[in-house]
């Protein structure tokens, strides 16, 4: 008994490690796991097979990092096309 409790509060201060994620699910464009053990969200990368950027509960919030990062990636991507090459 006493391990069981030990284990439970250790569950409760660590939290969830997201061991249990979902297979991927397209919506908008985009497509995201769930933790199936807290119910968080990540964006999923469909080409690499991986997730990848930060966990949220908010699918907006992760949509609109996506976005943001895809724009940030633009920017550098025009800039260094402009650059010369002397």
């Amino acid at each position: 008994m006493a391990t069981g409790v030990a284990g439970a509060a250790v569950a409760v201060l660590r939290g969830c490690w997201h061991q249990n994620m979902s297979w991927p699910i397209r919506t908008q464009e985009h497509s995201y796991q769930v933790c199936l053990g807290c119910g968080v969200k990540r964006l999923f990368d469909e080409e690499g097979f991986r997730s990848y950027g930060p966990y949220s509960y908010d699918l907006h919030h992760l949509i609109a990092w996506e976005r943001a990062r895809r724009i940030k990636l633009q920017r550098h991507t025009d800039e260094d096309v402009k650059r010369s090459a002397s």
